[in-house]
């Protein structure tokens, strides 16, 4: 279905999010070490910029709900975020380390900040990373700033403007082009159902891959795979891969 070459994968894609959480500290250099081992290909990750200017993979904004250290991310410097430890063992990594240390993987970024859209940029173009990279977030804005400057190779998914319209399509409403490569949502918003088999229909004739996160519930993934959702977002590598394998879905080292 995808024409981007972040998508090209042979059926539904495994998605270690943050790196797979329930099995490592969360965005940790373990953790994406431990999802490569797992025979995950795709990883999940967001981005922070230090005080100093370092695009660095962390969910938060500030330190302390994942680690002993305290304080804001954007005012700690990039030496002062590698001596932090998350969960007390994990090691946060620079995007760029990641990207370099997994040259064979495939990364879904969500920019946490505006601040930090221009040097994701900046990494992704240094490292010739275009083709196997995904921008998200829950800003438009940045979306299509990271569009702009990265150009058509760059799979993007909608922000919440961008899926709004895209449900009310899905019921129906008009839509003009489509930008995206993938529409990555939750299953519900505030109780509204998202992913249903009319959703997931209405993306596919428009050649849009769909990806759900973040699903650790084995049931819930194959009620998911049975719609026909194109990708899963875990925390729980083991449970995901052991589904895909029943199905006889899985690939490893996607």
């Amino acid at each position: 279905m995808a024409s981007w070459s972040y998508l090209d994968h042979p059926g539904p894609l495994a998605f270690a999010h943050r790196g797979g959480a329930l099995d490592a500290p969360e965005n940790s250099i373990e953790a994406f070490d431990n999802a490569l081992a797992a025979g995950y290909r795709y990883l999940e990750t967001d981005v922070h910029l230090s005080a100093d200017g370092v695009v660095v993979a962390l969910h938060d904004d500030r330190l302390d709900r994942v680690s002993a250290h305290r304080g804001a991310v954007n005012e700690l410097t990039w030496a002062e975020l590698r001596n932090a430890k998350i969960a007390e063992s994990g090691t946060i990594p620079r995007l760029a380390d990641l990207l370099e240390r997994f040259p064979t993987a495939r990364f879904n970024i969500d920019p946490k900040s505006d601040e930090v859209v221009e040097p994701l940029i900046d990494v992704i173009q240094a490292l010739r990373a275009v083709d196997r990279v995904c921008v998200g977030s829950f800003s438009d804005r940045r979306i299509a700033r990271a569009s702009e400057r990265l150009g058509p190779r760059l799979c993007t998914s909608p922000g919440p403007r961008g899926i709004a319209k895209l449900r009310a399509a899905s019921l129906g409403a008009p839509l003009g082009p489509v930008p995206y490569g993938c529409v990555q949502v939750p299953v519900q918003v505030r109780n509204v159902p998202i992913v249903t088999e009319r959703f997931v229909e209405a993306m596919h004739r428009r050649n849009l891959d769909v990806h759900v996160w973040t699903i650790d519930d084995e049931g819930e993934m194959d009620r998911l795979l049975d719609l026909g959702v194109d990708g899963i977002m875990t925390d729980s590598l083991l449970v995901l891969r052991g589904v895909l394998q029943r199905r006889g879905a899985w690939v490893p080292d996607q």
